[in-house]
């Protein structure tokens, strides 16, 4: 899969310029952030634009400005934070769909703490990382509650050393495929997120 891309557009934020690799020109938008050291190459991200365009979406791919600077290690949540809103705000702009947000990873915890702050109708993440290996204590569950009412999908392998689907809180839509953090296994992936969208008729 290649996630063909139609346009790559440059968004000034308050951490410096973002980039956002667009594919397709549906008015339904999701806006997908990358893990903390990866990027959007990331078959996961990949293999599932493929499917969101397939089921009528146009789908940008973000890259967080530190990213975009070259560097690995990622900025700090409110810069994290304040980047992708800032990202949202110049997608969104005068457009009428649903717009989902969502990512891998640090991109995820991203996506569910601005939820709100940014509008979004849905929220797709793919392996959250509930906590750091071998600290089950240090959960982040509370980044998940942030979502609120809107619909939310976690896709989590179910050899996560980040968190298994049963670590979730109670209540929680998580589907669990075959994999560890990396969700190297895409069509799982691309089955569980085309199955919730399909009952979710978002579009």
């Amino acid at each position: 899969m290649r996630a063909d891309i139609d346009r790559a557009l440059t968004i000034e934020t308050p951490a410096g310029e973002a980039r956002a690799l667009v594919t397709g020109a549906a008015d339904a938008l999701a806006v997908l952030g990358h893990g903390a050291g990866g990027g959007v190459t990331a078959a996961d991200l990949v293999a599932v634009t493929e499917a969101l365009v397939a089921a009528g979406w146009t789908v940008a791919r973000v890259e967080q400005p530190y990213r975009v600077q070259g560097r690995r290690a990622p900025d700090r949540a409110p810069k994290l934070d304040a980047a992708w809103t800032a990202v949202l705000a110049a997608l969104v702009d005068g457009r009428t769909g649903p717009v989902l947000v969502g990512g891998r990873s640090s991109g995820a915890r991203v996506a569910c703490r601005t939820a709100a702050a940014t509008g979004a109708t849905a929220v797709l993440c793919l392996a959250f990382p509930l906590h750091p290996p071998g600290r089950p204590d240090s959960s982040r569950a509370d980044e998940i509650g942030l979502v609120g009412d809107r619909p939310l999908l976690v896709v989590q392998g179910d050899k996560d050393a980040f968190g298994t689907a049963a670590e979730f809180p109670r209540g929680t839509n998580v589907v669990a495929v075959p994999g560890d953090h990396s969700l190297r296994r895409t069509q799982p992936v691309v089955e569980a997120v085309s199955g919730w969208l399909a009952a979710q008729a978002l579009t």
